[in-house]
């Protein structure tokens, strides 16, 4: 059995031996759900750390296959799209606890919010989007809050005093304490998206779109934008189109502009470092929004 390249190397060098051990399993779980659901997986999508890939039913039906890695993450988005229910989030189907798989309903024509070319009217869609997603947190629930977020952050400084990669001691130190305040202040938690971003939302029948990929997470809805700020940008001219799509974001939702900046400086710094390597290489794009930010924050306190 073949598989992608890059997808191998990201599960051997994210999950190391477990993750080895994984890869030598997938074509037996791969038999498996065939013979199980009696169904035939076709070619995967491009794959990140997960195995991806549209199947047909033997009635014809259309579905998702997502056979995941061994951790926490799978119980989370499990739980995840049990919890949004199908409501602006592709409906799970079927699901295997024991080996990690899930069945989820395929979208069509499937085609990403990435692909359109007006940027404005992306934010607009994707807001609507949120609107059907951001239920009020659940009262008992596994999922993650934000401030495990703020954790991984204190973490990754405590390993790094003096800075990480192009991210000074200042820098990781400012957003850690921005974390902390953030979430002293908090109001309002809601059920959210986690991985909310161009490629995770798509076109699901005419004029309509549909998240799909949930990482599951409690907080704040300011929060559940940032990675799609993060997303999608120029090479030059950073500012002015977020700058636009927290106007947009800001309006459509009624949201709280500063905390949305505020959590926009904390979150780009953690998905800044999240890309630092044992080389030095780092996301450039990722690291040059973080003074997107304080920039901003400047112009809103101005």
């Amino acid at each position: 059995m073949e598989m992608q390249k890059q997808f191998v190397e990201s599960v051997r060098l994210y999950f190391k031996e477990e993750g080895e051990a994984w890869l030598q399993k997938l074509p037996g779980l791969i038999t498996y759900c065939e013979e199980k659901w009696a169904l035939q997986l076709k070619t995967p999508f491009f794959l990140s750390i997960n195995y991806v890939a549209p199947a047909v039913r033997e009635d014809g039906t259309e579905l998702v296959v997502k056979i995941s890695l061994p951790g926490g993450g799978f119980l989370d988005e499990w739980e995840a799209l049990h919890l949004f229910n199908g409501e602006g989030m592709a409906s799970l189907v079927e699901v295997d606890q024991e080996h990690r798989i899930l069945l989820i309903e395929k979208l069509t024509p499937g085609y990403t919010l990435a692909e359109l070319e007006d940027d404005e009217e992306a934010c607009r869609i994707a807001a609507h989007v949120l609107k059907k997603l951001h239920h009020p947190a659940p009262e008992n629930t596994r999922l993650p809050t934000t401030k495990a977020r703020e954790d991984n952050l204190k973490a990754i400084l405590s390993k790094n005093p003096n800075g990480l990669g192009p991210i000074s001691k200042e820098t990781l130190e400012q957003a850690s304490r921005m974390f902390t305040c953030l979430h002293e202040t908090s109001r309002d938690l809601r059920l959210l998206h986690g991985d909310f971003h161009h490629y995770n939302v798509l076109a699901s029948r005419k004029d309509e779109w549909t998240a799909i990929d949930p990482k599951g997470l409690i907080g704040e809805r300011e929060y559940d934008l940032i990675q799609f700020l993060l997303n999608k940008l120029p090479e030059e001219g950073k500012l002015p189109v977020i700058e636009k799509r927290v106007e947009i974001f800001t309006e459509e939702l009624k949201l709280n502009k500063e905390r949305l900046l505020l959590w926009g400086f904390c979150h780009t710094v953690l998905a800044a470092s999240w890309t630092v390597d044992d080389h030095g290489s780092y996301d450039q794009s990722f690291f040059e929004v973080i003074e997107v930010f304080e920039k901003l924050l400047l112009l809103k306190g101005s």
